[in-house]
């Protein structure tokens, strides 16, 4: 069946949809969160959340899906993150070698986010996870962004790994800084343009954002333990909503 600019942006809404719920700690599919290990309830009931958690769980403005559809662009203003350059090519193909500053997690989320749902392969987004998540963080199964292609490809009707079926483009467009604990952790927000394009079909976009937890290991920076962050809202970049929300605009010094 022709695949139908309806279907497709149906599709792609339902994945933005699952993606936030899954970065608001339920279920990009019906799987709980974990860290990786579960949870000890009445640890949890007993012992405050720490400075990271509290950070993390701070809610951030919601947003109605149709806002991140393709819409009205407004003719006012915004600042600009300047996201550093890759230094070199790390694990399973994800540029690498930011610096030890809030840009520089925010450049890496970046980069691990683009790797691994460029690749339209449920495994390779895997592999990318299990690189490039420290002990107690998102895992091969419960990441966002695994589930979150997983259902993309799978209201598409097609297998796990559809590298020659679909192309999906992951361009990080805007971005903030949540906030910082010390100089090692850092929660940055980025705000996607996913274009998915089938064999036979014509390009279409949506919005989706995300926001991790980003830790400094080992000279790197990785997504770091505990449950990912409340999500920020997927917004149409360069809408008035996108600027209301505190969104700016990011850019890649030009060498």
């Amino acid at each position: 069946t022709e695949w139908t600019r309806m279907r497709l942006q149906a599709l792609l809404g339902v994945a933005v949809v699952v993606v936030l719920a899954l970065m608001a700690g339920g279920v990009w599919s019906v799987v709980s969160m974990l860290t990786g290990s579960s949870p000890n309830n009445d640890a949890a009931s007993t012992s405050p959340p720490s400075a990271q958690d509290q950070l993390a769980d701070k809610q951030l403005p919601e947003a109605p899906l149709e806002a991140a559809q393709p819409g009205t662009l407004s003719s006012g203003e915004t600042g600009t993150l300047e996201m550093p350059a890759p230094m070199e090519v790390g694990e399973v193909g994800v540029a690498t070698g930011y610096p030890h500053t809030p840009e520089g997690a925010l450049a890496q989320l970046a980069a691990i986010n683009t790797t691994a749902l460029s690749s339209a392969s449920v495994r390779v987004a895997q592999d990318v996870i299990t690189h490039w998540a420290a002990s107690g963080g998102p895992t091969a199964e419960s990441w966002s962004g695994v589930q979150g292609l997983a259902a993309l490809l799978e209201s598409a009707g097609m297998s796990s790994d559809a590298q020659n079926t679909i192309t999906i483009a992951v361009e990080p467009k805007m971005g903030f800084i949540k906030g910082t604990v010390g100089d090692d952790f850092v929660i940055p927000c980025i705000d996607f343009i996913i274009t998915a394009t089938t064999a036979t079909g014509q390009p279409q976009q949506v919005a989706a954002a995300d926001c991790q937890r980003m830790v400094w290991q080992e000279g790197r920076w990785v997504i770091g333990e505990g449950d990912e962050p409340a999500p920020a809202p997927s917004l149409w970049p360069g809408s008035q909503a996108s600027f209301d929300a505190g969104y700016q605009w990011l850019e890649v010094p030009q060498s």
